[in-house]
């Protein structure tokens, strides 16, 4: 189905790699989604991580204090801070095996090898069904091959367990405003923003469906 946007792919695939301030179930980072390394000694601090183990009820309060974070964030700067320890977190891997299944998926994607991508974070599922990105990363390859159906259904998965991943919400806006359901688009983009405040691009859709579905105030 043609693209009912231009920068819908390019969008998709910045939630994925984590570039537009966002992150859909993307499809958020999703893929190659990192922190950038930290740049030499004296020129600028480097951006806080995560720990690599953080039990989970700390983890839990981490993430509820950066989301209350993200919205009081006073200009994108110090959103796109905040952002990052999310994303630290949620990309936190649950074991040594599902880390390295993650890393050969990234490698397949960046060889263009997105079957090959989506057989390993199969894996990934099948192993750990409670990590998040797994999903995410897999919904962004599903929407990449334009298999909505599939795409949704991770996204879905992905809201399940974490209701405020404005990655995912991003991406199911995408791809209802790509089919023609221009209002659930407009609800999924609304809930993104709530969460997210900052992300690039979004406002502008809100602002395009919200005269179409609902008229323009007169």
């Amino acid at each position: 189905m043609a693209v009912r946007f231009p920068f819908a792919r390019t969008l998709c695939l910045a939630l994925v790699l984590g570039t537009t301030g966002l992150a859909p179930a993307f499809v958020v980072p999703a893929l190659a989604q990192q922190i950038e390394p930290p740049p030499p000694p004296g020129k600028q601090k480097k951006l806080p991580e995560a720990p690599s183990k953080l039990p989970k009820v700390d983890r839990s309060k981490n993430l509820d204090f950066l989301f209350g974070a993200l919205k009081a964030a006073p200009d994108e700067a110090s959103a796109k801070h905040v952002e990052a320890r999310i994303w630290a977190i949620w990309l936190q891997t649950p074991s040594d095996t599902a880390a390295l299944l993650m890393s050969r998926a990234k490698t397949a994607v960046d060889a263009q090898k997105i079957e090959i991508a989506i057989k390993l974070l199969d894996s990934v599922i099948k192993l750990r069904p409670d990590y998040i990105e797994a999903w995410n990363r897999r919904a962004t390859l599903y929407y990449m091959q334009n298999d909505y159906g599939r795409s949704l259904a991770d996204i879905r998965e992905v809201l399940i367990r974490e209701p405020r991943h404005f990655g995912a919400l991003a991406g199911l806006g995408m791809i209802m405003q790509e089919v023609g359901d221009e209002k659930r688009a407009l609800e999924a983009y609304r809930k993104a923003l709530a969460v997210n405040p900052h992300l690039e691009k979004i406002p502008d859709q809100v602002k395009a469906l919200t005269e179409k579905v609902e008229g323009r105030d007169i």
